[in-house]
């Protein structure tokens, strides 16, 4: 197993630089692995660009720094399985870059820029996937099919993006501040039933409560009376039967 042993100080001290710069900024698309034991050998994981047939997929590769870098380039190869006409099957991967147009003055970023670029615009001329790069120049459509499907089978798959959590039901029924401690949307949870039950009941009886207070109550049967007749009508008209009696 390679170690930092096999690479000068000097190159150490530079690629440890070169490296953390690569985790703290990294370059579009593409997320490397810094390992502090082992410079010699660089992992990243390269999103596959949007509109060609290694989007929504996710490729790793890796690095191998030989005792001599940077005075002679890295070997790159993609772990990661995929059908790409600079790309063999083994995973080695040819580019110009890397091969007869290296400088010791380029640095990893410029190596991992230029190899995802390689997915965006193939070089057919130069392949080392002969089939690939025949299909390119001949059928570009059954390329990218063949190559969609190798992106479907072997590349990894992005991640989820984190969306921020809904409300939950119990800070919104109580008015419990969201950003509250735990221990207070525990309480809210525990009161939930008894606020609901509470609501429930309150719905239940409101409208026979309200018909209560509004009845008003029947009024008394009322009792039909007559006028009284006055007695004195009575008497006279008994005295005046009595003076027609007498006069018969």
């Amino acid at each position: 197993m390679a170690t930092n042993e096999n690479l000068p100080p000097n190159v150490i001290r530079q690629l440890a630089k070169e490296l953390k710069h690569l985790d703290e900024s990294p370059p579009e698309g593409i997320k490397v692995t810094v390992n502090d034991d082992d410079f010699s050998t660089i992992f990243a994981d390269i999103e596959g660009p949007a509109g060609t047939p290694y989007e929504n997929g996710i490729f790793r590769m890796k690095l191998l720094l030989s005792h001599d870098f940077p005075q002679s380039p890295p070997k790159g190869y993609f772990v990661t399985k995929i059908f790409h006409p600079n790309i063999a099957t083994n995973g080695e991967i040819c580019v110009n870059t890397l091969k007869k147009d290296w400088n010791p003055s380029l640095g990893l970023r410029h190596v991992l820029i230029v190899v995802r670029c390689l997915l965006i615009e193939p070089f057919p001329e130069s392949a080392l996937n002969e089939q690939a790069g025949k299909m390119l120049l001949e059928n570009y459509q059954e390329y990218a099919r063949h190559a969609s499907l190798y992106t479907g089978i072997h590349a990894l798959k992005p991640k989820p993006k984190v969306k921020t959590p809904a409300m939950s039901e119990s800070t919104t029924a109580l008015n419990v501040d969201p950003g509250s401690s735990p221990a207070a949307a525990a309480v809210a949870a525990a009161q939930l039933p008894a606020a609901k039950a509470a609501q429930q009941t309150g719905a239940a009886a409101g409208p026979e409560q309200n018909g209560a207070d509004n009845a008003t109550l029947p009024a008394a049967p009322g009792r039909r009376r007559g006028k009284p007749k006055p007695l004195m009508d009575n008497k006279k008209k008994a005295d005046a039967r009595k003076k027609s009696l007498k006069r018969l």
